[in-house]
């Protein structure tokens, strides 16, 4: 099973480069960014199985998204895990994408984890 995610706006579809497969960022008419998952299981493992927001600080998220999305890269630049991986994801740690958007990403890290077992080396192991 392959596994896609869409940085996009709340109000428009997904954006990828179809010949690099890179997932960017895009901010809404309010100034927000917003990730979809194009996983129906997602949903249900955000709202039952992954810790709350709450739990986190934006500053750490980040710090962790910058870890996680460069090991995720090296695996979609290999083919490593190609059933899994199948877009590279353009993050800018000098970009403030805000805590949901933070949360969110780091939210597809744990998920990926559950789902498949793809241990990824920048999650806390409670995540």
């Amino acid at each position: 099973m392959v596994i896609t995610i869409g940085c996009a706006t709340q109000n428009t579809a997904a954006k990828q480069d179809k010949e690099t497969h890179t997932i960017q960022a895009q901010k809404n008419d309010d100034g927000e960014y917003d990730l979809e998952v194009l996983d129906g299981q997602f949903s249900y493992f955000l709202n039952a199985i992954a810790r709350p927001i709450s739990m986190y600080t934006e500053s750490t998220l980040k710090s962790r998204n910058q870890i996680l999305v460069s090991e995720w890269n090296s695996y979609y630049v290999s083919g490593r895990y190609k059933n899994i991986i199948e877009s590279s994801i353009d993050y800018d740690p000098s970009i403030d994408y805000g805590l949901k958007y933070e949360y969110k990403l780091y939210q597809v890290f744990a998920f990926v984890k559950w789902k498949y077992g793809l241990k990824l080396n920048g999650l806390s192991a409670v995540d």
